[in-house]
This record gives C-alpha cells, sequence and structure tokens, in this order.
C-alpha cells in the first residue's frame, strides 16, 4: 500500500523477542523498522533522526514510562507514539491515555497494531 512505503518506525521494547517479531511485522508490511533496547536509545534516535511513528514497550529498563513518554513530545511534539504493552498496567494511566495510542501486549492482536500504525501514519 503507498502509505507504507518510505515511513520508518522505531521499535521499542525490552524483550529482543518481541523486538525482532515485531520488526518483521511490520517490515512485511513494507515499513522501514528500527529497533531500541532502551529509553537511552530511544531518546538518542528522536533527537538525532527522529522516525515517522514509535511503538514503545513504556516499561524499558531504564526509564520511567512518562519520563520517556515527556522526553518524545518535548523532542517531536508531533511524533506519533503507539504504547505496546499489557493493558492492565496501564489502561488508567492519565499521561499514557491522554498522550499517545494504546495496544494491549498479546499474540493475537498483531493485526490491531499493524491496524494502528496505519491510522496514525495516515493522519500524520
Amino acid at each position: 500500500m503507498w502509505v507504507r512505503k518510505g515511513f520508518t518506525i522505531l521499535i521499542a521494547d525490552r524483550n529482543p523477542h518481541v523486538r525482532e517479531f515485531l520488526r518483521r511485522e511490520m517490515e512485511a508490511e513494507g515499513y522501514h523498522a528500527e529497533l531500541a533496547r532502551n529509553g537511552r536509545e530511544v531518546l538518542q534516535r528522536v533527537h538525532h533522526e527522529p522516525p515517522d511513528l514509535i511503538i514503545l514497550d513504556v516499561d524499558l529498563p531504564d526509564v520511567r514510562e512518562t519520563a520517556i513518554l515527556n522526553a518524545i513530545r518535548e523532542a517531536v511534539p508531533t511524533l506519533p507514539v503507539v504504547v505496546h504493552t499489557f493493558l492492565s498496567e496501564y489502561i488508567n494511566h492519565p499521561v499514557i491515555r491522554s498522550r499517545v495510542s494504546l495496544v494491549e501486549k498479546k499474540g493475537s492482536n498483531i493485526e490491531g497494531l499493524k491496524s494502528v500504525v496505519l491510522d496514525l501514519l495516515r493522519k500524520f
């Protein structure tokens, strides 16, 4: 699909298996996918060469969820962020609910994640 060509997605997850799975799935959709293991790598990338969208596990080992979201917003206020996490942990978190799209992390929800990514990239 035309909207996917040329878009770069940064995938940040603490679990290397999840990172690789999401990379393969996003690349199969035609996106260019890059990986980050921790918050430092996310912020370094955002400050130097921002991606078009971030898929973010907010439970990264070196940052608090609100701190990384605030830092991303300060660097690039319009950058779309999809928080990919376990909903039970963050379903009512006011900062997360008000600033990002939230997609539940579960094996059967990859199509839902792809749909949210596509919708956000169409908007931005």
